[in-house]
């Protein structure tokens, strides 16, 4: 097995027997921090998921089996 996939187990082992919140607390920060660096949005795509945030709480959204069923009359027509 190589380094990597080591660490990887023994992090993942050591976070599922962990029952310190400090420390589950201080590991999710340090991960919600490295994503933020990973997904850094423009103002656009901020705005977008704003939109479509505020459209959910709203209702105004199709649920899959909807639009899988959309999806296959348009389909037929085709």
């Amino acid at each position: 097995m190589n380094i990597t996939a080591q660490l990887k187990k023994d992090l993942i082992l050591r976070i599922k027997n962990s029952q310190d919140l400090n420390f589950l607390n201080a590991l999710q920060t340090i991960f919600d921090s490295s994503e933020k660096a990973l997904y850094q949005l423009s103002p656009e795509q901020d705005n977008a998921i704003e939109t479509g945030r505020t459209e959910i709480k709203k209702g105004q959204f199709f649920n899959n089996d909807e639009v899988i069923s959309e999806m296959k009359e348009w389909l037929k027509k085709k």
